[in-house]
């Protein structure tokens, strides 16, 4: 809902500039998702902490990297993937031309993986806490700045006409590196909130 809300009041507030809409537009989109994202991250350790479950995860036969990998997903699949398909209409609103709207979708489907994985690392990090949200926001936000910047970039350079191949494989990189390394950090980090 906080998606939604601001992708649509967004346009409404800057006004009827259409250049300035396109060139904002796909940065709007990637920042909303990544706030959006920190919304849903506070709890995602928090309550498997408090009520034990999380170091019966710990202490089971399977390897908590997977579980934990398994639950970075579920997150992306039910917290993410619902922002990526809402993108593409949402685009309208900015007046973004077709083309720049699938390379936005594409660049999200990629990238937003990523955010759940590294949003993961930084809740197991805080599942202790409280009030953790702030400590969330204040671990992820400059990780996921290179993110950011390659995701936003694509779409801006279809609308200038340029080559979109280095940003789209750039992020795919990143992506898949934060999906192989992260779940082990993931891990350790869990370890050192339950010790």
């Amino acid at each position: 809902l906080f998606f939604i809300l601001v992708c649509i009041f967004f346009p409404l507030a800057v006004g009827q500039d259409v250049n300035l809409l396109r060139s904002i537009g796909p940065g709007v989109i990637w920042v909303t998702a990544l706030l959006a994202t920190l919304i849903s991250l506070g709890n995602l350790f928090r309550i498997d902490f408090s009520d034990g479950s999380l170091s019966q995860l710990a202490l089971s036969d399977h390897p908590l990297t997977v579980l934990l990998f398994a639950k970075s997903i579920s997150h992306w699949i039910t917290n993410q993937l619902p922002l990526v398909l809402l993108a593409p209409f949402l685009a309208i609103g900015f007046d973004l031309p077709i083309d720049s709207i699938e390379v936005l979708f594409l660049s999200l489907l990629i990238g937003t993986p990523a955010l759940s994985m590294l949003g993961s690392l930084a809740a197991a990090l805080a599942a202790g806490l409280q009030q953790s949200t702030g400590l969330i926001a204040l671990l992820l936000l400059p990780l996921c700045a290179p993110i950011l910047i390659f995701g936003a970039r694509g779409s801006s350079l279809v609308i200038v006409g340029q080559d979109i191949a280095g940003s789209l494989y750039l992020l795919g990189a990143l992506t898949l590196l934060i999906l192989t390394l992260t779940p082990f950090a993931t891990a350790a980090a869990v370890r050192v909130s339950l010790d």
